[in-house]
């Protein structure tokens, strides 16, 4: 089954799960046939030539889903080895079902004792813990998931890896590493955020069947950011078009000694098909911005009364790569911030966002990394990460508009939506220049559709396509430059 757009929290998918339960009538035990079947046609898929399946079961009901695919590879004819983690004898409700039918069926259990029977398995099977965690892994559990990452064997767990939180997903102590993760009714924000993806490995759904209309009245606590968008946003362009015709970008930022900064900046916002790009630079800059792309417009800034005259000519203004936060800096931000455009803001003009507590506004984008996100909030990064999209919701509430909160996993956020989250990219991303490019990128997109938010959306998306096809030879090395151009090819997909 097609992953879905929208990521719930785990509250609401235990919802979602009642209502199939109490408003549909679908038995809960029913449900956990339809996730052990689903586990098994996709564990098939997955691994074919697999014979030999060693499935490891907790105490809770994502050990029944360990023990009705434990039934069923049985019956298809598969070699299944159980091991409890937890006592089946302390089961209840469904899970204790399950596991009564797999032992009826002439299934047996071993207790877990130690990692060395999880070698004989073609494929291991974590069904030790759900997203009903909300502590610190036991002691006695946190040994099984430590012999489960040190089985040597493909791991395939069941709703979620077991100890990764559901909402944030980050390990609660400990938390399997595994190869590929099966979910179930709806995708959850765990998958997706923190170290989810490190952990999860592939992801694959099943709905179980459960769906609206307890599915329509749950508003998504996350979406997908899909690939179609791009072409929906950024259409064939018509023949009789010109240059014109697709918005004037104006960059401000580059103080002295920081010329690459809104040559970045400028030349992505070219490469995603801006019809204009103006760079504003210090006069130490200018020079050297002008020469490293001649198809940029460049004018040394000297005055920063001068900004006025530029942003009355734009489309779309960014703000801060480069800029610094000297006094001049200080005095062009200023400027910039008077216009009622819509306005990119990153990096040092970030900063100096944060140093001067302006009020909320409606028409800027803010692109912060975890730092300066951290600096925004008045607190650390460590904060940021650990509930990366709680921040999110900070920073929209604090400062309006819409927020970009780059990182692994690049959320996108705005007062009265839906936030949606960026698959794509790499850690060979994390260099020099690279949020320089994606202000220039979300700039361009903004300037050809005339909507902020589809702009950040799309621009987020595509920045991390081209670092991701920059990365195939390696993630080591991956220059910003190199993005930029590459950017080019993902804007052309329709």
């Amino acid at each position: 089954m097609a992953l879905p757009t929208a990521i719930y929290s785990t509250r609401q998918v235990r919802e979602l799960d009642d209502h199939a339960i109490r408003e549909l009538g679908t038995p809960g035990y029913t449900l956990m046939k339809r996730a052990g079947e689903a586990s098994l046609r996709v564990m098939r898929t997955r691994w074919p030539m697999a014979y030999q399946v060693v499935i490891v079961c907790g105490s809770g009901n994502n050990a029944g889903d360990g023990y009705v695919l434990a039934r069923f590879a049985q019956a298809a004819g598969l070699e299944v080895r159980v091991l409890a983690a937890a006592d089946p004898q302390g089961l209840r409700g469904d899970a204790r079902r399950a596991w009564q039918d797999f032992i009826s069926s002439a299934g047996e259990v071993e207790p877990l004792v130690d990692g060395a029977a999880l070698a004989s398995g073609d494929v291991v099977v974590d069904a030790i813990l759900g997203t009903g965690l909300s502590g610190p892994v036991r002691p006695e559990l946190a040994l099984a998931i430590d012999a489960v990452n040190r089985c040597g064997r493909p791991v395939f767990a069941l709703d979620i890896p077991s100890g990764l939180s559901g909402d944030t997903g980050l390990p609660l102590g400990v938390a399997v590493r595994a190869d590929a993760t099966i979910t179930f009714i709806g995708l959850k924000t765990g998958l997706y955020l923190g170290d989810g993806p490190e952990y999860c490995g592939a992801v694959f759904f099943d709905d179980l069947e459960v769906v609206a209309p307890g599915r329509e009245s749950l508003v998504p606590r996350l979406q997908r950011i899909l690939e179609s968008e791009i072409g929906a946003a950024l259409p064939r362009r018509p023949r009789a078009a010109h240059k014109g015709s697709f918005g004037r970008v104006l960059v401000i930022g580059s103080g002295p000694g920081m010329p690459g900064a809104t040559r970045l900046a400028g030349e992505a916002a070219l490469r995603v098909g801006a019809g204009l790009v103006t760079v504003l630079a210090s006069p130490e800059a200018a020079l050297a911005v002008a020469g490293g792309r001649p198809e940029l417009i460049v004018h040394a800034l000297d005055d920063a009364q001068s900004v006025d005259e530029h942003v009355a000519r734009a489309d779309v203004v960014a703000v801060g790569p480069g800029l610094g936060r000297s006094t001049w800096a200080k005095r062009v931000f200023a400027r910039a911030l008077a216009t009622d455009k819509p306005i990119i803001v990153d990096a040092d003009a970030l900063n100096l966002l944060a140093e001067q507590g302006l009020p909320a506004r409606a028409n800027w984008v803010l692109t912060p990394h975890p730092g300066e996100a951290a600096r925004l909030l008045g607190t650390d990064t460590a904060a940021i990460q650990a509930d990366r999209l709680g921040a999110l919701d900070a920073l929209v509430a604090r400062y309006g508009g819409i927020v970009v909160l780059k990182g692994a996993g690049t959320l996108v956020g705005g007062a009265g939506r839906i936030a949606a989250i960026c698959e794509r990219g790499n850690p060979g991303m994390a260099s020099p220049g690279m949020g320089d490019v994606l202000t220039g990128a979300v700039a361009g997109i903004a300037a050809q559709v005339g909507d902020p938010w589809r702009a950040a959306r799309v621009g987020v998306l595509v920045h991390a396509m081209a670092g991701d096809a920059e990365a195939r030879n390696g993630e080591r090395g991956v220059l910003a430059s190199e993005v930029a151009q590459e950017i080019r090819t993902w804007v052309n997909l329709q």
